[in-house]
């Protein structure tokens, strides 16, 4: 005759429905006076209450645990759905496309309890094979974030992903600059383009793509104040970007510029480009004071920037318009402003660089060597 099971190890019975066995206590009522039963079910006996005995382990840890199928999958959801609030569109978008590309594909159906470091580890070193180490940085990040606000609301007991080291992965594809006869090409093709002032005003000022979209015509001054003493030149203040809260990247991206005389027409042609667009929109049209906007006044998307920059630019000579983006006009400015010998902190400041050396880490292929004086010493002597 079998032992009697004592006081508190629970019962013990076949499910003949899901054909496993169940392992389940009693730890008292809820103050509603509910049951409170807890279960663990298993293909053999031992492995029941083996389970029931790791779900009574959480609950002395004082966790409220999550349902035993709870997967990678439902966490990196609910992430995406509670835990991204107060970021930008630009950001929710490129976790979504990560999580949905990537992570939910590969990792979603384990169960998250399941989920190990060595898991975690094997998909990252596959994904280093056909992906750039950005793009690992990417997926690792959300999953890291999606498992730690499992385990904030006690999903889980800890985030092993955290554990884990990003691969370094395939090489991206380097930016690059315009030689100076790319960027007079690029200049002559967008003449009579919309993008006109957009491409005009990012080459020949510096300014970011997430800035340009953001200006607005009452930080446009094409006229200055040529009668005071210093004159003031035509400029542009650069203090709002798309960015959340509508501020610039840094404090030190906040700047004004004075505008080359080709800005300051392209500036003026696009402002009769958009009395024109106004016109024709009538009722349609969305006022909101930006300088570059769509045919109804709607500001900028980036994919349809990208789009019409390469349309844009697809008669330039010597330019193969797959190759570029509208982000390289920027690199371009550092590198035809150093060819012409500026110096490296007078760049920094018209960028909007915190430091040099932020300069010099995302330009470092851009900026002709300016530290000269070893060079020509042992030029002389040897």
């Amino acid at each position: 005759m079998p032992a009697r099971r004592g006081r508190g190890e629970g019962g013990l019975h076949w499910d003949e429905q899901r054909q496993r066995w169940i392992a389940s206590v009693s730890l008292g009522f809820t103050p509603a006076g509910k049951r409170i039963v807890k279960r663990g079910s298993g293909k053999t006996k031992t492995e029941a209450r083996s389970k029931l005995k790791e779900v009574l382990r959480d609950q002395d840890d004082g966790l409220a645990i999550a349902p035993n199928d709870y997967t990678v999958a439902q966490a990196v959801e609910d992430w995406l759905t509670y835990g991204l609030h107060g970021r930008s569109e630009t950001t929710v978008t490129t976790n979504r496309i990560l999580a949905r590309t990537h992570v939910i594909p590969d990792m979603g159906a384990r169960r998250l309890r399941d989920l190990s470091a060595e898991d975690v580890d094997r998909w990252l070193a596959r994904k280093a094979q056909t992906h750039s180490t950005r793009t690992l940085q990417g997926i690792h990040s959300v999953l890291n974030r999606a498992v730690r606000r499992a385990m904030s609301r006690d999903k889980v007991k800890r985030n092993v992903v955290g554990l884990c080291s990003v691969p370094q992965g395939k090489p991206g594809r380097p930016s690059k600059a315009l030689t100076m006869a790319q960027a007079d090409a690029v200049l002559r093709a967008v003449e009579s383009t919309r993008l006109r002032g957009y491409v005009v005003l990012s080459m020949l000022t510096g300014a970011r793509t997430e800035e340009l979209r953001a200006l607005r015509w009452d930080h446009v001054d094409l006229v200055g104040r040529p009668d005071v003493v210093p004159p003031v030149p035509a400029h542009v203040a650069v203090w709002r970007s798309v960015r959340v809260g509508g501020d610039t990247k840094t404090r030190k991206s906040r700047r004004t510029l004075a505008l080359p005389r080709r800005c300051v027409e392209a500036l003026l042609a696009q402002r009769t480009q958009q009395e024109r667009d106004r016109a024709a929109a009538g009722a349609r049209w969305v006022e909101n004071g930006l300088v570059f906007t769509s045919k109804v006044g709607t500001p900028l998307d980036p994919a349809h920037v990208r789009r019409d920059f390469r349309l844009a630019i697809s008669t330039a000579e010597d330019v193969d318009p797959a190759q570029w983006t509208p982000r390289e006009l920027r690199h371009s400015f550092v590198s035809l402003l150093s060819d012409s010998g500026v110096p490296l902190e007078e760049i920094s400041r018209l960028v909007g660089h915190s430091s040099t050396a932020v300069t010099e880490l995302v330009y470092r292929k851009q900026i002709r060597p300016v530290v000269q004086t070893g060079a020509v010493v042992m030029d002389r002597l040897f």
